[in-house]
């Protein structure tokens, strides 16, 4: 074979594997940590029927080899995953998921101090060269309207301020449905969950793909 041939041949088998699923523009493993709550920690369920499972298996489904690291502790606030983000969220990872403030909003937190917070973990990622994006959450209009309208504002305009990929409140159309909640009917079920993670994947793809 004249070796201009085989260099061509060399190449293009080089950048196909490259851009291969499953492969950074490094050849790294793909890793998405989410880093959060009892949500992406998987409160109540079986680890295969949460919520980082569950996106791991609709991320296949679209066609990406990706490992879906759960980086959740039930209860933690955004001042709680700020204390934990340097050692939580592992130097590999090819994007972080942040998805907090839910118990912010049931301890009835400043949602000033929430947006600190988030700010701060955003900060640390950045400085680490760790890509991020947010899914937000909504509070309950019963809360209060005042309260309700700042705390909904918090994480599309610390994403915009961050300028991160942004996932508009998670748990829509599923937080408060009794079919698709456990016992407590804040923490979905596994129905739920599944929900959640179809929803949530295509977004995941798409800042994955811009990283590759």
């Amino acid at each position: 074979m004249p070796l201009a041939i085989l260099r061509r041949t060399l190449l293009t088998g080089m950048a196909v594997f490259a851009a291969a699923p499953g492969a950074s523009a490094q050849g790294k493993p793909v890793i998405l940590t989410m880093l959060g709550d009892s949500i992406t920690a998987g409160l109540g369920l079986p680890a295969a029927q949460a919520l980082p499972a569950q996106l791991q298996l609709e991320l296949t489904r679209l066609g990406l080899k990706v490992t879906v690291r759960a980086a959740g502790v039930s209860g933690d606030t955004t001042a709680d995953g700020l204390a934990r983000t340097d050692f939580s969220v592992k130097a590999d990872s090819t994007v972080c998921l942040v998805f907090l403030g839910a118990n912010d909003l049931l301890q009835g937190v400043d949602p000033k101090t929430t947006r600190r917070n988030l700010d701060a973990i955003l900060a640390r990622l950045k400085a680490r060269r760790i890509p991020a994006m947010m899914a937000g959450l909504k509070a309950p209009p019963a809360i209060g309207a005042g309260y309700a309208h700042d705390f909904d504002a918090v994480f599309p305009d610390a994403a915009r301020s961050a300028g991160i990929p942004y996932f508009p409140d998670l748990l829509a159309g599923v937080l408060g449905d009794r079919a698709l909640s456990q016992g407590d009917g804040i923490h979905p079920n596994a129905q739920g969950v599944r929900i959640l993670a179809k929803r949530l994947a295509p977004a995941v793809a798409a800042a994955l793909k811009s990283r590759r």
